[in-house]
């Protein structure tokens, strides 16, 4: 099948960890320290303000905002008085924080770079998976992981899968009663290189799943674009972008549009994101 995105809001500089919510798309613009909704017409609003680089979103039982701050290593509560400190992660993380995902009880995963990846000179290193509980209680609960970014829960609140940036692949967990992850596994795996920074090589990165349980994963690699995956990874859809796509999230009316992340570096222009959406046949499942 043939997709062709439309543009729904630019201007942006790098979009990412969309997250449909109460009729609205939320994002972290991590050029410009935001947190930012926009809803179906377009019309953006700001959310927040974060200094340290927003990430990851997702919702309390009691609807409040959580946000990875990526570069203090906090995960960060949106109050009615504005936004505390809901977890500090610098003693858990090996590097700069990543994406998250939050259960339905209000249990937060949050992975991490596990090492500085824009410096060519830097050994590459693995990190973890921590939980931070409702109650801000905090620990490692994964280890071994090569940079993990996108992260998704399935709709029986059984698995945690997450995207493995650095080593082409996406990995599975079972998610016991108390929240930890047991029983790893591989879901889709697109090559063996290991732990290797190479943009010739499909990079997983954002992902939503969808009520087939395939997964939808923006992938800023080549091949680039939005792919739809099944267990196993077959491929089964692709929706090509201008621009480089490095999250993707279900949601819109029916929970049928899928809104992509895009950026790119401009000389002289420095980087131009959008929110690109484009319609496709089957709704979204689980978390987030």
């Amino acid at each position: 099948m043939d997709y062709k995105t439309e543009v729904l809001l630019d201007g942006l500089g790098f979009p990412d960890c969309p997250r449909w919510h109460e009729g609205r798309l939320y994002f972290s613009d991590q050029h410009y320290n935001h947190v930012i909704t926009v809803d179906m017409d377009g019309d953006p609003g700001s959310v927040a303000e974060v200094p340290g680089t927003p990430a990851g979103l997702g919702w309390l039982p009691d609807g409040r905002l959580l946000v990875v701050s990526m570069k203090d290593q906090r995960v960060l509560r949106l109050d009615h008085t504005g936004l505390a400190v809901h977890a500090d992660l610098s003693d858990l993380a090996t590097y700069t924080l990543n994406d998250m995902v939050v259960d339905r009880q209000g249990n937060a995963y949050v992975g991490n770079f596990g090492y500085d990846i824009s410096d060519p000179q830097a050994d590459p290193r693995f990190a973890e998976i921590i939980m931070v509980t409702p109650n801000s209680e905090a620990g490692a609960i994964a280890h071994g992981l090569a940079f993990p970014s996108g992260m998704a829960i399935t709709s029986d609140d059984s698995t945690l899968i997450v995207a493995e940036s650095s080593a082409a692949r996406v990995t599975a967990f079972t998610i016991t009663l108390e929240g930890f992850l047991v029983e790893r596994r591989i879901w889709a795996e697109f090559d063996r290189l290991g732990l290797v920074v190479d943009q010739d090589r499909v990079i997983p990165d954002g992902i939503c799943l969808d009520a087939e349980g395939a997964l939808w994963m923006a992938s800023p690699g080549n091949p680039g674009g939005v792919f739809r995956l099944r267990e196993g990874g077959e491929i089964t859809d692709r929706v090509e972008v201008e621009h480089q796509a490095f999250a993707a999230m279900l949601g819109g009316p029916e929970g049928k549009t899928l809104f992509i992340c895009t950026s790119t570096y401009e000389e002289g222009k420095g980087l131009s994101g959008r929110i690109e959406m484009v319609e496709v046949k089957v709704p979204g499942a689980g978390l987030p």
